[in-house]
């Protein structure tokens, strides 16, 4: 079975960096869009960043500049490097992926367990 899972998450400094990793495993026959989304307590999920099969990415406004996501397909990972954290980008970080499993044509929606990313002031 195709599974997500996210590392890196933990207590950082507001100013420092934190680099999150999400690892795609299990019978997989291609690996679409892939995504990081945030939701902090009391607040609604947001998209933070995607990255397309070919490269393309997109950032929240929040997060440009100082966020950046990136892919390695032959590991089959997704990466956000994240630099200049502030106490509002506190949250859970989940990882998405627009997955095809091995045997199927369409893709499915998986997501990681999430990692806690807390910036202290």
């Amino acid at each position: 079975q195709v599974q997500l899972v996210e590392s890196g998450g933990g207590l950082v400094q507001s100013g420092g960096p934190l680099r999150l990793s999400c690892a795609a495993s299990g019978n997989i026959r291609r690996i679409n869009t892939m995504r990081w989304y945030r939701q902090a307590p009391g607040k609604q999920r947001e998209l933070v960043a995607g990255i397309t099969s070919s490269g393309s990415t997109n950032y929240a406004d929040s997060v440009k500049g100082r966020f950046t996501i990136s892919r390695d397909n032959a590991q089959k990972k997704v990466y956000l490097q994240m630099n200049t954290l502030k106490p509002e980008d506190t949250a859970v970080y989940t990882c998405y992926g627009a997955i095809v499993p091995a045997g199927a044509v369409y893709e499915r929606d998986y997501w990681g367990q999430g990692t806690q990313v807390t910036v202290s002031s």
